[in-house]
């Protein structure tokens, strides 16, 4: 059991009226496919670009198409593996290009268009003049992969929902596939067919089509809330989740394996694959590391850039204190607060003292100046490319030292001295999770689960990695070894009348 780092806010907060965009970046790494596995390596940030970049796809071997921000808007950039440079293919000031594709055949990219008049059309772009001419004039297109040079298979949105639909170009007709499916369309090696995903309630289904004879099969069920796929040139796909990637190659598997964990910590919330036509690249997408969209907002916050503060949080952040106290919902009610704050208070500032990134989640230790004064505050925050919650854990005077008893439950712990680490604890403890759910009640169910765990683990140790008290609180971030494994874990103790009364688990 060990704790959690933090971070300090002010306590008054403010919201954008605008859209924040998430950022992201497109990476490149080599795959190599042997003997029916697969290996991965040699990861680069090929975008290398503050704001949006995404929707990679292959141009030919060794070229990379994808949108990237530039002066506001969204251009198609073309990233050269060997010369490792990147050159734009368009130009467009009153719209913004997305999910480009090389149509086939042809020196020239297809390209999702919305322009600032809300039209959102496909174009094709000449590479060599950036030239345009609209491809798909009534349709309001949302993804869409080449069948053939003739032969487009989309997905056109309809109301809330999107639908696929096969068009022609030589023939200027259409016909509708499949309602309410998903945006990843490709097509599948070695066939005559595309492969895309069918959604009904919360489940989805990767299903393949025959355009002209409009046969469809379903392939196998999406992982959890995962909704990109790929295909490598052996029959297999590719899927992602957080930082791991899957396999399932339909010819033999029944279900998805565990294929590769990146260990980057720039690397998170992995989207959008694509496999290079030879099948010896693969890139995809990541959002924004967690610590780099909080750092953001720290360094607006500082500079009382209200709007680039506002961006680094979700349309519906939840800031609040810990771990129930309600401050405020939504971007806007935050903007608001932060706009009020900086209007009273002229000056101010935020120092992070020291961090704690775990998976998606961010604790930082701060010290707040606000003009002679100064405070210390540890702020919480969950992040999914923006921040979703802050959360702050306020210092108040004491009149023990809560460290005392959290080191003795810890000497306790790496002893597997069962009574003396119940010893720490109030007959009345709780154990919860982050999200609040209840994981054990008092110090008799501790017992059980506990001396279970001691005598089945005898390597057990736990080193603090790094330490924060504030008030009553202490948080740790640990480094637990057990049964030949070593894992990071984070806990935030509550101490009360030299007794630890609960424990927090943030993961």
């Amino acid at each position: 059991m060990k704790q959690i780092y933090n971070l300090v806010f002010v306590g008054v907060f403010c919201c954008l009226s605008t859209f924040a965009q998430q950022g992201t970046e497109v990476y490149l790494a080599n795959l190599d496919l042997n003997n029916d596995s697969l290996k991965i390596n040699g990861e680069i940030n090929l975008s290398q670009n503050e704001g949006y970049d995404n929707q990679p796809s292959f141009f030919s071997d060794n070229k990379i198409l994808f949108s990237s921000t530039r002066n506001r808007q969204t251009d198609i950039a073309l990233y050269d593996v060997n010369d490792k440079t990147t050159t734009w293919l368009s130009n467009t000031p009153n719209g913004s290009e997305y999910s480009p594709l090389r149509i086939p055949s042809r020196d020239a990219v297809s390209a999702v268009r919305l322009d600032e008049d809300g039209l959102q059309r496909l174009y094709e772009y000449d590479i060599k003049t950036g030239d345009s001419k609209i491809l798909i004039p009534n349709l309001k297109v949302g993804y869409h992969v080449w069948f053939s040079n003739d032969i487009i298979v989309c997905t056109v949105l309809i109301d809330d929902r999107m639908d696929l639909m096969v068009y022609n170009l030589k023939e200027n007709t259409h016909y509708t596939v499949q309602k309410n499916v998903g945006r990843s369309l490709h097509k599948i090696p070695n066939s005559e067919l595309i492969s895309f995903i069918v959604k009904v309630g919360e489940n989805a289904t990767i299903t393949s089509l025959n355009p002209y004879s409009k046969e469809k099969k379903n392939i196998t069920t999406l992982l959890g809330d995962s909704e990109d796929v790929t295909w490598t040139t052996d029959g297999s796909l590719i899927t992602a989740y957080n930082k791991y990637l899957f396999s399932f190659k339909p010819s033999i598997d029944t279900e998805w394996k565990s294929l590769f964990e990146f260990q980057q910590t720039d690397i998170h919330g992995i989207s959008r694959l694509a496999v290079s036509p030879n099948g010896k690249y693969i890139s995809f997408v990541s959002k924004d590391a967690p610590d780099k969209i909080v750092q953001k907002q720290v360094e607006s916050f500082n500079a009382r850039d209200l709007e680039a503060f506002a961006n680094c949080y979700s349309e519906e952040v939840l800031v609040k204190n810990f771990s129930k106290d309600t401050i405020s919902v939504g971007r806007e009610q935050l903007k608001e607060g932060y706009d009020a704050f900086y209007k009273r208070t002229p000056a101010v500032e935020v120092k992070v003292s020291s961090r704690i990134v775990i998976n998606s989640t961010v604790i930082d230790q701060e010290f707040v100046s606000i003009g002679d004064k100064q405070k210390q505050q540890v702020a919480i925050y969950e992040t999914d490319g923006l921040i979703k919650t802050m959360t702050f854990i306020r210092d108040k005077k004491i009149t023990f030292d809560p460290e005392i008893i959290v080191q003795k439950q810890l000497d306790a712990y790496n002893n597997r001295d069962i009574d003396g680490f119940l010893a720490t604890y109030s007959t009345q403890s709780k154990i919860l999770s982050y999200s609040g759910e209840l994981r054990s009640d008092g110090t008799d169910a501790m017992r059980a689960g506990y001396t279970d765990f001691f005598n089945s683990a005898p390597d057990l140790h736990c080193e603090i990695v790094n330490r924060i008290v504030i008030g009553n609180k202490v948080i740790d971030e640990e480094s637990i070894t057990a049964n030949g494994k070593t894992f990071k874990g984070v806990a935030i103790y509550e101490v009360e009348n030299n007794k630890i009364v609960k424990v927090t688990f943030v993961n």
